[in-house]
């Protein structure tokens, strides 16, 4: 039962030689072997890669040169690359890439001493809100086997739920580790933007991708974001600056905490259930020593729509390099050249991600970039201004990361609008860039509801240390579906 203990747990084991991280990557082994087929949120297992790290772990450990997190397995969403493993960004476009060399995430995580188990499965190119648009299938929920897992970073969130890993990376553009997190009752965070390099992260809008951890508890997600931080050359967005130990301060009291609680948050179309799991979220804070305050968020309609083109104009960008002769799958036997880009880039690419790039060619294209693109920019500004004048007033604000808690399969594929409106709450906090967490904090309708926590930049410290003392007095994070336990 080695699934069962938290990473802490594991790692004192580790150290103390009670277990080896050979037999504790082989026990996560077994378990995606038994449970993953009808899960589906792995698209590649590394059992071979994983055990010869392990064994060079159980080195370390011996020889006194390990650190908290060596020996503790890993799994990485397949955006990320890993040298010589199977990198395909759940695309048919990228089906048989395999990476010649480490994101940057993943080469630290490899110094840190985490073997890898493989990875998971996710929206095709990172674009979608549930897990579905993979060209592996979709990923289902742990929690309830119609429900989807929530996406992009669905197959991360499910295999930690379900204990087929105890740790994994994700990344949010518009919600990716946030709502997946809330939909499968764990904990993630994303932190301000340039915190964590994107070097050797598929893009796809590049002013929003963040890279951030995924676990059971926000004291593990400060350990492996301690992991995952550094200044990175190679990518000119990361921030060159000291990055803080996360993990240090996760014993301080909430005592005389500011929580904004903005009312846009709690009204039409949100989930009474969801509603109520919140407020009584925010309540059990407020007995740990916080007190609310009212803000206004009140550009927070204009996030979706404004996200919607600024983020397919990057996508349409960043996804030409993939035309059948530069990079990608390429079409059987074409006609001529022109032929071969259209046939290669028709067959390669999913449907979502043929809609995204329409959209954004069309808002950059000629006559329609001042009012489409120009203006979408503009928008952004003023949702980021709304949160900046709110931090005037409260330390962090509070309220839902979903306006519902996980639907169900298919619910919403026929209806993109609706589907973009699962990222309501998270979408304006990539708009400013700013650090958001979401904690388990109970159930709707039997499905995990998370709380979402957004702080001003370079708070993650805090908003980390929120999430803990919740986790002190709750036990929403420990909880597992009974066919995994």
């Amino acid at each position: 039962m080695l699934h069962t203990l938290s990473v802490k747990q594991m790692s004192e084991k580790l150290h103390a030689g009670e277990i080896s991280s050979v037999e504790l990557t082989q026990h996560y082994l077994d378990r995606i072997s038994q449970f993953d087929p009808e899960l589906n949120a792995y698209v590649t297992v590394t059992p071979e890669l994983a055990l010869e790290m392990a064994r060079e772990a159980d080195e370390r450990l011996k020889n006194g040169s390990a650190g908290v997190l060596t020996g503790i397995p890993v799994a990485h969403k397949d955006i990320f690359c890993t040298d010589g493993v199977k990198t395909s960004c759940s695309s048919k476009m990228l089906d048989n890439f395999i990476a010649p060399y480490d994101a940057h995430v993943v080469a630290l995580l490899k110094k840190a001493g985490m073997p890898i188990l493989g990875k998971t499965n996710m929206d095709e190119f990172a674009m979608g809100s549930s897990s579905e648009s993979s060209y592996y299938g979709p990923t289902k929920n742990p929690w309830d086997l119609n429900a989807v897992p929530g996406g992009s970073s669905g197959g991360a969130a499910a295999v930690i739920a379900a204990n087929l890993a105890p740790m994994a990376t994700g990344t949010d553009t518009g919600g990716s580790i946030r709502q997946p997190a809330s939909f499968c009752g764990i904990t993630g965070i994303k932190p301000t933007y340039g915190t964590v390099s994107r070097f050797g992260i598929i893009a796809y809008a590049s002013s929003f991708d963040q890279a951030g951890p995924m676990t059971r508890s926000a004291e593990e997600s400060a350990w492996m974001l301690n992991a995952m931080s550094a200044f990175d050359q190679r990518d000119s967005t990361c921030l060159e600056m000291e990055r803080p130990d996360f993990a240090a301060n996760l014993g301080d009291s909430l005592q005389g905490l500011k929580v904004g609680v903005p009312a846009e948050y709690f009204g039409d179309g949100l989930d009474p259930e969801v509603e109520k799991v919140v407020k009584d979220a925010i309540a059990e804070i407020e007995k740990l020593g916080a007190t609310t305050v009212p803000v206004s968020l009140p550009n927070k309609d204009l996030a979706v729509p404004s996200y919607y083109v600024l983020a397919p104009a990057e996508a349409s960008s960043n996804l030409s390099r993939y035309d059948g002769v530069r990079f990608g799958y390429r079409c059987e036997n074409p006609a001529d050249l022109q032929d071969l880009y259209k046939r290669s880039r028709a067959e390669g690419f999913g449907a979502e991600v043929k809609r995204r790039i329409m959209v954004g060619a069309y808002a950059l294209s000629a006559g329609y970039y001042d009012a489409y693109y120009l203006k979408a920019q503009r928008l952004r500004r003023m949702v980021r201004d709304d949160f900046t004048n709110a931090f005037e007033q409260c330390d962090v604000i509070m309220g839902p990361v979903a306006p519902t808690p996980a639907f169900n399969i298919g619910e919403k594929t026929d209806d993109p609008t609706s589907m973009y409106l699962a990222d309501l709450y998270t979408i304006p906090v990539n708009l400013g860039g700013f650090p958001g967490m979401s904690v388990p904090a109970g159930f709707a309708n039997g499905r995990p509801v998370g709380l979402h926590i957004v702080g001003p930049y370079f708070s993650e410290a805090k908003l980390l240390n929120i999430g803990h003392q919740f986790q002190q007095v709750t036990d929403w994070h420990k909880q597992t579906p009974a066919q995994y336990q």
